[in-house]
C-alpha cells in the first residue's frame, strides 16, 4: 500500500530571476514524495487570489493530493523573493501570507491519524495561528509516525524556543552543515564545535541524546551528507552533477531520505536516495522541474548499482 506522507506548512511562490515557481519546502517535499510512489498530500493554505489558483493549477500536473488545501478569504498567496547568488538561493519572505492561518479541521485531524510520515519546518510557525495548528496536527499522530523536523533556518522567523520545541516533538532531524553550529548556540551550547565531520557528529550526538529523535540528517552540499543515529553514522560525498540552482535540492533529498527510511532501509541506501534525489533537482532550475519516466528509471538504476558495486 501506499505510504501517507505529509507536507505541512508553508506553500507559496519562489520569485526566481527567470520568473515565477511554485515552492514552498513542505510543498516541494511532498511534490517529491508523491513522484516516488507515496500518497503525497499538502496540508497548507492558499488565498482566494490569482496566484492561488495558479498554484492549484500548477499542482495539478503532479501525482500529490492537494484536495486537503485550505482557503483563505483574508489573506493572500505567499510570496517569496529569491536570488541566487553564486549557485545559494537568497529569501525575501512576504508576511502576511494564507500559510500564517492553517486552521485545524476535522479533516486534517483524519489525515493526520492516518500519516505515516509528516514533514514540518520552522519558518510555518512564525505565526500563532499556524504555529499552534502544527502543533496539534503532530499530536494527532501515530507513535510509529515519522516526524521530521526540517528546520529550515530563515531570519528572523525562528527562536530557541521554537526550534527546542519543535525537536520536542520530532523523530527526525534535517539540517543543514551551516545550520548546525546556529541550532547548537541556540539551545545552549556554548562551547564551539570542531571543525567538520567530528563537530557534526558531536552535534548530532548532543541531539539524538536530549530529544526523542531517531535520525539526524546533515546536508552538506555538494560534500554530501551525514546521517546519523543512537547506533552509528554514514557518510555519503554526494552525487556529481552540474547545478542549475539549489532551490528545492534539500527537500528532494529529505523525501527520498523519509521515502526510503518508511521502507526499513539502511542508513546507506537512505544516503545514496537522498543525494540522487538531491542532486538531480540541484541540476534542474526551480524547485519542482519536470520529471519523466525515463529520469526516474534512470536515478532508481543508478541507486541500484551503487548498493550493487558494494558501495552501500
Amino acid at each position: 500500500m501506499q505510504k501517507v506522507i505529509v507536507g505541512l506548512g508553508e506553500l507559496l511562490w519562489d520569485l526566481l530571476p527567470a520568473g515565477e515557481r511554485l515552492g514552498g519546502a513542505p510543498a516541494n517535499f511532498t511534490v517529491m514524495a508523491s513522484r516516488l510512489g507515496n500518497r503525497g498530500v499538502i496540508a497548507s493554505r492558499l488565498g482566494n487570489d490569482t496566484l492561488g489558483a495558479s498554484a492549484r493549477d500548477v499542482l495539478g500536473a503532479f501525482p500529490v493530493d492537494i484536495s486537503l488545501l485550505q482557503a483563505d478569504a483574508a489573506h493572500s498567496t505567499g510570496t517569496v523573493g529569491v536570488e541566487i547568488r553564486y549557485g545559494e538561493p537568497r529569501y525575501i519572505i512576504h508576511e502576511p501570507a494564507a500559510w500564517d492561518f492553517m486552521e485545524w479541521t476535522p479533516k486534517w485531524r483524519a489525515l493526520a491519524a492516518t500519516a505515516d510520515a509528516v514533514c514540518f519546518g520552522s519558518l510555518a510557525q512564525r505565526n500563532a495561528v499556524s504555529r499552534t495548528t502544527i502543533r496539534q496536527f503532530l499530536a494527532a499522530t501515530r507513535p510509529e509516525c515519522a516526524r521530521v523536523f526540517d528546520v529550515n533556518l530563515r531570519p528572523p522567523f525562528f527562536g530557541a524556543d521554537l526550534i527546542a520545541e519543535s525537536l520536542s516533538l520530532a523523530t527526525i532531524f534535517k539540517l543543514n552543515e551551516v545550520e548546525v553550529p546556529q541550532v547548537s548556540a541556540m539551545l545552549g551550547n556554548a562551547e564551539p564545535l570542531p571543525a567538520g565531520e567530528a563537530g557534526l557528529l558531536r552535534a548530532a550526538g548532543g541531539l539524538l541524546q536530549k530529544y526523542p529523535l531517531r535520525l539526524v540528517a546533515i546536508t552538506m552540499g555538494a560534500e554530501g551528507s551525514l546521517l546519523v543515529t543512537p547506533d552509528g553514522f554514514d557518510r555519503h560525498p554526494g552525487a556529481a552533477v552540474k547545478v542549475a540552482d539549489t532551490v528545492g535540492a534539500g527537500d528532494a533529498f529529505t523525501a527520498a531520505l523519509v521515502h526510503s527510511y518508511l521502507d526499513g532501509a539502511s542508513l546507506a541506501e537512505m544516503n545514496e536516495a537522498g543525494n540522487r534525489w538531491g542532486g538531480w533537482v540541484a541540476s534542474q532550475p526551480g524547485a519542482m522541474p519536470d520529471l519523466d519516466a525515463a529520469t526516474v528509471a534512470t536515478i532508481t538504476k543508478q541507486t541500484q548499482a551503487a548498493q550493487g558495486d558494494g558501495k552501500l
